[in-house]
């Protein structure tokens, strides 16, 4: 549900000891903000492909990102709350029915009391979108639209895009929902990094700079604007670029250095992390062209 690397096509891709097929190597807003956040994890959710257990957020957001999509499929005068509420439980039952063990994961089963409150709270926070937009004066070039690009330099870039919204004129707004609060303004540059990301792949794809990036913040209806040029967009791809070096250079050496720090409390591998005494599995080296398996990217609420 949200970017192409970092949330999550289905909240769960793998079961636990499953490990997902491996696919032509390609940077998203959120796997490059793993590496710069910690080396070992890029490497365990990019190369590794480590199963992670998802959390309710996750879920939620997941959640509520599909019912958004869904909601633009209804004639615009039927985009109501009530309709939108009306979405939430078949959402689930279709999660639950793609993910048998989901209930068990998040939940103590089906009867769990903490369940119908978790589903209550992503009503409130479609109540918070309609507070924030009319669906009905809205509609929407694209939704969940993947977005893959091959720089000059022989980059790949994959993403998803929540929403394109393309006026008469041709001007056009990239439109993400986060199911979390608006961040600080430190964490507002990891926020445009990824909509910056978007933004620079869809302008080697249509020949467009957007006109508007916009975040939209349902935990407590901020928003998050901003209008990018393309020297800007060019200099980004240039620090893309070197992202991605740094990678390759640990991909051809196997050399994924851990960065311990206040992240750790909440990361999947720590048990496996040397820098907390763990031992990583055997690096499987980097992925081959012949390793490639053409599955969606995940795209999760974050």
């Amino acid at each position: 549900m949200t970017d192409s690397a970092g949330a999550a096509t289905s909240p769960a891709a793998t079961g636990p000891g499953e490990v997902a097929p491996r696919r032509r190597p390609a940077l998203s807003p959120s796997r490059a903000g793993d590496f710069k956040q910690c080396p070992l994890l890029y490497r365990f959710r990019a190369i590794d492909r480590l199963p992670e257990l998802p959390s309710r957020a996750q879920i939620r957001g997941t959640l509520v990102h599909t019912v958004l999509e869904r909601l633009y499929d209804l004639p615009a005068a039927q985009r109501a709350p009530e309709a939108a509420r009306g979405l939430v439980r078949p959402v689930w039952a279709e999660l639950c029915a793609e993910l048998p063990e989901l209930v068990e994961q998040l939940f103590e089963g089906p009867d769990d009391p903490e369940l119908p409150r978790w589903l209550e709270s992503a009503d409130a926070l479609l109540e918070v979108y309609f507070r924030m937009e009319d669906p009905r004066r809205l509609e929407p070039a694209a939704r969940e639209l993947l977005v893959e690009t091959e720089l000059a330099s022989g980059l790949l870039l994959r993403g998803y895009v929540d929403r394109l919204d393309v006026a008469a004129t041709g001007q056009v707004r990239v439109v993400d929902y986060k199911t979390g609060a608006a961040p600080r303004e430190v964490a507002e540059v990891k926020a445009l990094f990824q909509m910056k990301f978007y933004a620079l792949a869809l302008l080697q794809l249509r020949g467009v700079v957007p006109t508007q990036l916009r975040l939209l913040y349902l935990a407590d209806g901020e928003s998050l604007t901003y209008e990018p040029d393309e020297a800007e967009l060019r200099r980004f791809e240039r620090t893309l670029e070197a992202i991605w070096r740094a990678i390759r250079e640990a991909g051809e050496s196997g050399d994924f250095r851990p960065n311990r720090g206040r992240m750790c409390e909440w990361c999947s591998h720590k048990a496996l992390c040397p820098a907390w005494g763990g031992t990583p599995p055997a690096y499987p080296g980097w992925p081959a062209e012949e390793d490639v398996a053409t599955a969606a990217l995940e795209h999760l609420a974050q």
